[in-house]
């Protein structure tokens, strides 16, 4: 029986030291050092993934394989995800395959709009983008970033409407943000932390370093 988890349940259960919670998602990303071994990988995972009737994102390159779990009927994770997510960690530790968990992250752009249905019509067009519920818009290839709108209450002069989201594992947000202000720029705000965290360019160009907790 397949069982919604919350993403502290899903934090704090064994056997995921290789997965991190980006999102409604736990991504684990394996260093396979070639293309060979990485398809090797990936042949691999294809029939456990038959098996349990529950299909995973896998992206190829040549020196890993990233993994992307989620159980799209609950709009989240699930015990599904969980118990996939073991036995494909079983058979990279059989490969001799390590995980980076700090490789995980998502991106997305964030537009901010009054207009939000005739705004996300323009980007759908131009990106060639799908509607993915009413605030959100998705590549129907699975290359590009999501972009989600957020209704503003009146317009807007002083700052910039769009900015960058970059969602990291827990463990790496702190990392990240050290990172940025080094190079250059300045930490807006923290009210929302550890949800996110919003930050500036140089010049005034926003973006969020965020992670799953404080959401649930």
């Amino acid at each position: 029986m397949t069982e919604s988890l919350t993403r502290p349940q899903v934090a704090a259960t064994d056997g995921l030291d290789d997965w991190r919670i980006i999102h409604r998602t736990i991504q684990a990303s394996f260093r396979t050092g070639s293309m060979a071994a990485g398809v090797d990988f990936v042949a691999r995972i294809g029939p456990l993934a038959d098996a349990a009737n529950h299909h995973p994102d896998l992206t190829v390159t040549y020196p890993r394989v990233h993994v992307l779990l989620t159980t799209h009927d609950t709009g989240g994770l699930t015990t599904r995800d969980v118990d996939l997510a073991r036995e494909i960690s079983g058979v990279a530790s059989e490969l001799g395959i390590d995980a980076d968990p700090s490789a995980p992250a998502a991106v997305e752009i964030a537009i901010d709009a009054i207009d939000i249905p005739a705004v996300k019509a323009f980007w759908e067009a131009v990106l060639g983008y799908e509607a993915d519920g009413d605030d959100d818009s998705s590549d129907p290839h699975s290359r590009g970033p999501g972009v989600w709108f957020q209704q503003m209450d009146e317009p807007r002069t002083e700052r910039n409407n769009i900015h960058i989201d970059v969602a990291v594992p827990h463990d790496v947000a702190d990392d990240r943000i050290a990172a940025a202000i080094a190079a250059g720029g300045t930490l807006v705000s923290d009210a929302a932390a550890p949800a996110f965290w919003v930050l500036a360019d140089p010049e005034g160009n926003e973006a969020c370093i965020c992670t799953w907790q404080g959401r649930d």
